[in-house]
Formats: C-alpha cells, sequence, structure tokens
C-alpha cells in the first residue's frame, strides 16, 4: 500500500527534574545545598532513510514521544541527558505544523535530520539557588516541559520527470516499455491509483528517474478524480510530459484536453507552470490519429514541439527520450517553498519561534479570573509547590510579571478566586 499523506503527533521529551538535597558528611557541620539539576530531556528528530519509499509505517503508530530526562540528584549530582528520538522517514518528506499549515521541514536527502519537536531542559537544584543571604534554599525547579504538537507529514515523490495526462491516454504504457517499471495497466479510467516510479536510460547512457502519476481530469485541483493526491507528487519534477490521446478514443478533443490539464497545474500552484513540458501525441497507430495530429499542430502553433509515438509499437521513442534528457541537464531543481528557497542550500528552515511573554486574563463563569499564556504556564509547571520556597518564588515572578496590578486594573478584589491550568489560589491585594 501506498501512503503518501499522514498526520502524527510528536512530543519531546521533558527536562529532568531538580533536587533539593543538602551535604550530609561526618564533621562537615551546615555543609550546605547538594541537590543537582535534572537532565535535558530527548528531542524528536526526523531523519531521512532511503530505502524508504511509503509513509505507511506512520499509518499504525502516529504517536511518537521522547524520554524526559533524569532527575538530580544529591551530592551536587546532575541528571543524565535523554537520549534523542530519531524517527525515519523517506525521501521526499515534507513536514508541516497540522495548525498553522507552515513547512517545518523539507526533507529530501539520505541522512538529512531535522528537529521537530524541541526538548524541555533540566530543572536547576537547589546549589544554584544558594545566595549569601539565603544560604541554605529549600528550592528547587522542575523540569521544563518539551514541545508538543501534531503534525503533517506529505511524502511527494522524487522523480526527474512527470507523466501528465487524462486517465488512459499511455502514460503507464510508456513507464512500462522505456524502463523495467510494472505498473498496472487496465483499459479503464484510474487504472493507475498510487505514483509509479521507473529509472530510464538512453542509447548514450544518460538516465533519469521517471514517474508516472494518476490520471488528471477538470477540477483536479480542488480534488475532484484522484485531484492533491497527484498533483502534490507533480511538484518536485523538474520536466513535466504531457501525454495526449491523438487517437481521439474516449470522444475528447486532444486540443481541449491539452487546455484543460494545463489549466489544472496553474490553478494548483502557478509555479508548476514554470517547469519545461514535451507534448507527446501517443496511439499514433490508431486510425484518425494522423489527422488528429494535423489539426493540433495548427491550433497550439509552428513554436510548440510535438513528439508523435506508439507507446505499444515503440515507435519514435529515442527522439523523446534524448529530449528528455537534453532538457534536463539545462534545467535547475524547482524549490518547494518560498521560504526555504530564500535560505542558502538547506532544505531544513529554523525559524525564531518568539516565546508568549504577555498574559490573558479572562472572567469563567463561576466568578474565577482564569490566567492563560506561554510563559504563565511554563513558569507554573516548572514550580515545586510542596516546598514554601517554591511557592513564593511562584508569587514573586507573577508580581514581576504585572499580574497583580493587570487583576486590580480588570477589578479583582481580596478574596477573589484566580485559575492557572488546574491550580485555583486567592487573590491577597
Amino acid at each position: 500500500m501506498f501512503v503518501d499523506h499522514v498526520k502524527i503527533y510528536v512530543k519531546a521529551g521533558d527536562g529532568g527534574d531538580g533536587m533539593v538535597a543538602f551535604r550530609r558528611e561526618k564533621y562537615v557541620p551546615n555543609g550546605g545545598p547538594a541537590g543537582g539539576d535534572g537532565g535535558h530531556g530527548g528531542n524528536v528528530v526526523f531523519e531521512v532513510e532511503e530505502g524508504l519509499r511509503t509513509l505507511m509505517d506512520f499509518r499504525y503508530k502516529r504517536h511518537f514521544k521522547a524520554d524526559r530526562g533524569e532527575h538530580g540528584m544529591s551530592k551536587g549530582m546532575h541528571g543524565a541527558k535523554a537520549d534523542d528520538l530519531v524517527v525515519k522517514v523517506p525521501p521526499g518528506t515534507v513536514v508541516m505544523n497540522a495548525e498553522t499549515k507552515a513547512v517545518i521541514a523539507d526533507l529530501v536527502e539520505h541522512g538529512q535530520r531535522a528537529v521537530i519537536a524541541k526538548a524541555g531542559r533540566g530543572g536547576r537544584g537547589n546549589s544554584r539557588f544558594a545566595t549569601p543571604s539565603n544560604p541554605a534554599p529549600e528550592l528547587a525547579e522542575k523540569g521544563e516541559p518539551g514541545q508538543e504538537l501534531d503534525i503533517i507529514l506529505e511524502l511527494k515523490v522524487l522523480a526527474d520527470v512527470g507523466l501528465v495526462g487524462f486517465p488512459s491516454v499511455g502514460k503507464s504504457t510508456l513507464l512500462s516499455v522505456v524502463s523495467a517499471a510494472k505498473p498496472k495497466i487496465g483499459a479503464y479510467h484510474f487504472t493507475t491509483i498510487v505514483p509509479n516510479l521507473g529509472m530510464v536510460e538512453t542509447e548514450d547512457g544518460r538516465s533519469f528517474a521517471m514517474a508516472d502519476l494518476p490520471g488528471l481530469i477538470e477540477g483536479a485541483h480542488q480534488g475532484v478524480g484522484l485531484g492533491m493526491q497527484f498533483l502534490r507528487h507533480i511538484e518536485r519534477t523538474r520536466v513535466i510530459v504531457h501525454i495526449i490521446d491523438m487517437s481521439a478514443m474516449e470522444g475528447r478533443d486532444p486540443y481541449e484536453d491539452y487546455l484543460t490539464i494545463n489549466k489544472e497545474l496553474e490553478q494548483y500552484n502557478l509555479r508548476l507552470t514554470e517547469r519545461p513540458q514535451i507534448i507527446v501525441a501517443n496511439k499514433m497507430d490508431m486510425p484518425g490519429a494522423e489527422e488528429n495530429l494535423e489539426e493540433f499542430k495548427k491550433k497550439v502553433g509552428e513554436d510548440v514541439k510535438i513528439f508523435p509515438i506508439s507507446a505499444v509499437s515503440r515507435q519514435g521513442l529515442k527522439p523523446l527520450l534524448f529530449e528528455i534528457a537534453d532538457l534536463l541537464e539545462v534545467t535547475p531543481e524547482f524549490q518547494l517553498h518560498d521560504i526555504v528557497e530564500e535560505e542558502s542550500d538547506a532544505t531544513v528552515l529554523y525559524k525564531h519561534e518568539s516565546k508568549r511573554d504577555g498574559f490573558d486574563i479572562t472572567r469563567a463563569d463561576d466568578g474565577a479570573w482564569v490566567l492563560s499564556g506561554g510563559s504563565i504556564e511554563r513558569l507554573f509547571k516548572m514550580t515545586d509547590f510542596s516546598r514554601e520556597d517554591g511557592i513564593r518564588r511562584f508569587a514573586r515572578q507573577l508580581r514581576a510579571m504585572g499580574v497583580d496590578e493587570a487583576l486590580r486594573e480588570r477589578g479583582a478584589i481580596d478574596g477573589d478566586t484566580v485559575r492557572l491550568l488546574e491550580f485555583e489560589f486567592d487573590f491577597v491585594d
């Protein structure tokens, strides 16, 4: 089964908790704090594995969680850092954030890596908080939570040449006679429902990868027929070979077919029209094909080069393959995404994601004030509420962020309930 689109959940490892501990050695009175830091969690890393050809594995396992870091220990010993979780993906995988649809990484080369979810840092032990005024603090941080997100994986077939055209115009037949590929061929529409890849070698020793892509029909850019499933795979190709049934066996006009397909390519992605296109007139061994070809040439004009072939009888294939190989030599690769294009050679783009420094205050149905926001929730998760020192530090941090002042401005009075995630406390003015 060929799978080229999946949605999965990834979570990086949380950091380990810092420890509250003190030196307890003979003849060392008031030994001082000796709590170690927690280790960093593991990142979720995607790596390209050349042997993979499909996203099938992700159909059965959709949740990927990295390990958390070890907790800090006594005697100032730090916890170990967790190993990264390395997930293998096939070449040609595009990773997108499911919520924002932003491209996180475009993975094409064997061994290429991208950090998809960043791990949380380890919490600091009490030895980090010792000051001259407080030489024995009972204060330690919990580990920072790792990043978690839903992502979409899209596989776009890595082929130099893409065969496009209406269903049953002879795309699979052409691929089967010029390469060793053995696609399924039938006398009905949409015989090909997954892309087929084959390596083609010309007589002068040049070779390239050719993909036979599912048939295109009117409205494909909106998902009609095999729609998007087909169109995503053509994005990577450098040369488009447009196959037209010149025999008009299906009762369609070849020129109308030509215009319809080009319109679909344009509407899906304007950049597809930048690619060089080779027009192939197939089924020239059928009655009426010659007349249709003459008519077609008049309509498209003299400038457009057309290669008349018969895939079944192997007529006219040699000049066609030479033309494709010549075009590939002068055609550059087209980058998929503009953001990647702006960068140098890298196909993994890491953008600065600013943490939400602000906070939001809303009113719940029961009258409680609800605090939310990235920074404030992170502080909450990293605070150890089992110790008095931790609670005091958290209160000071909220005050420094301006939460107290903001609540007063909103009308909070002494004794009001303030809620933050699952924690509730009273507002003291």
